[in-house]
């Protein structure tokens, strides 16, 4: 069983509270005791990880409304009633109402330890499936998003979704076209503060003059122009992320500033001597070497200290050749359906062509060649070559839209087996169709399904 799990015991009289917390103290249990429901309110929490234990008769709100209270924050909370003698009817009204369980007074301590530890093991384990639901989601969307099945790219994303669950400051390394700012998005969108806003700020598409005025606010009357005040991106990100790309254009003296500013965690506003709280993660990206860049006099070491807690390098597209028929297939179906025209057919000779390309665009330029091919524009080496089928008239017959729709579901249900390792019921749930209707359209369109099931169990 979970060692973190605690008790939050409920009980009026003084003397029961006492020996109730102790048996359960002696048993191993981590208890926090109460006299009121009013007390314990503020420890009930979605997901608390734990059991409530409370008297029936207490004064204020009575034991029956905590239960009601607690199932509506939690309603998969374990809730144990203790009840007077001959309160029988109302414990069977309790059981009705979601009561985990019920022990009559007078228990002994024996008694109250095992229906408590019966809680406890429950509520470990409907954290445990509620974390690995969490858990497959969080996978299942980055897979969509971080797209690849190189060795790599799955580091890229463990990565990822390892440090979003801290509030560790991270620079992102990474050439142009890599992605970085998606990276940096899904840091913010899996981890804590995803309810919070994401500010970007490139640091390099940002003039000097009002560079500070951009990253701290201003008050009214700061400077000329300064009719109002204006709230910087440190602000804004409060309880979110801020994403500050391109950080080796950053001038010197706003380094300075930006350095202490994230070492006291407090920031003023042009024109204030108000000190705020910072309250955001500082997640920062570069294209360069910023220590070489240091030695140059040319960037802060200690800023650079001071934003790579933990450092992302994201491999350029070239180190990763397996993910480009992959990533061309999916540049291109969001293509077509942008520019409404039909998904092109790419000849094996096209594809060779693709993956030999050296791509110093890496990614971006990759969806550049695809947006390219299905609009039958010529790009050379990575655009459609000469005579080749692409769907818009130059070359063969474009296809039906049925053999449209046939290849775009094929796409749609073999990205849905890849998040699903295979298991055709969990990719029915992601597609939401019937699992008979999706092996219907497996067989029908040819996918593979063992493909997809080399490293898990079948349904």
């Amino acid at each position: 069983m979970r060692t973190d799990l605690s008790v939050l015991y409920v009980e009026d009289d003084a003397a029961v509270r006492l020996g109730s917390t102790q048996s359960l103290q002696i048993a191993g249990l981590s208890v926090e005791a109460f006299g009121s429901a009013e007390q314990v309110l503020h420890r009930l929490t979605p997901g608390f990880a734990g059991v409530l234990v409370t008297d029936v008769r207490l004064p204020g709100i009575n034991g029956l409304a905590l239960l009601d209270k607690a199932l509506e924050i939690d309603a998969a909370l374990p809730v144990i009633l203790v009840t007077g003698h001959g309160d029988i009817s109302m414990a069977v009204q309790a059981m009705r109402r979601g009561a985990y369980d019920f022990i009559e007074k007078p228990y002994s301590p024996g008694e109250l330890t095992e229906v408590v530890q019966r809680a406890m093991e429950k509520r470990a384990l409907t954290l445990e499936v509620q974390a690995l639901r969490r858990q497959l989601a969080d996978t299942q969307a980055i897979e969509a998003k971080v797209i690849g099945r190189s060795a790599a790219v799955e580091r890229l994303r463990k990565l990822i979704l390892d440090l979003a669950c801290t509030d560790a400051d991270v620079l992102i390394l990474g050439e142009t076209g890599t992605g970085k700012e998606l990276v940096a998005r899904c840091l913010h969108e899996y981890g804590s503060r995803r309810q919070g806003n994401f500010a970007a700020l490139n640091c390099g598409g940002v003039p000097e003059s009002l560079f500070e005025s951009e990253v701290f606010g201003h008050e009214s009357g700061a400077f000329t122009g300064a009719a109002r005040r204006r709230v910087g991106k440190i602000e804004y990100a409060q309880r979110g992320s801020l994403f500050l790309d391109e950080i080796e254009t950053m001038p010197m003296s706003l380094q300075i500033k930006l350095l202490r500013t994230l070492q006291e965690r407090q920031f003023e506003r042009l024109g204030s001597n108000t000190l705020l709280p910072m309250d955001c993660r500082v997640i920062a990206a570069t294209k360069v070497d910023l220590l070489a860049l240091s030695a140059e006099q040319r960037f802060r070491a200690d800023l650079y200290y001071r934003l790579s807690v933990a450092v992302i390098d994201i491999p350029p597209l070239r180190e990763r050749r397996e993910d480009i028929p992959l990533l061309f297939s999916h540049f291109m179906l969001q293509a077509a359906l942008r520019y409404e025209r039909p998904v092109p057919d790419v000849s094996p000779q096209h594809m060779r062509e693709l993956m030999m390309h050296p791509w110093p665009g890496n990614v971006r330029e990759l969806r550049n060649a695809a947006d390219r091919f299905v609009l039958g524009l010529p790009g050379g080496s990575t655009g459609a070559p000469a005579g080749s089928s692409n769907g818009n008239g130059n070359g063969s017959e474009a296809r039906s839209l049925d053999e449209q729709v046939a290849v775009f579901e094929r796409h749609l249900i073999e990205q849905a087996l890849r998040a699903a390792s295979g298991r055709t019921a969990a990719a029915s749930d992601l597609l939401r169709v019937p699992k008979k209707t999706l092996y219907d359209k497996i067989k029908r369109l040819g996918v593979n399904l063992e493909a997809f099931r080399s490293t898990a169990a079948t349904d």
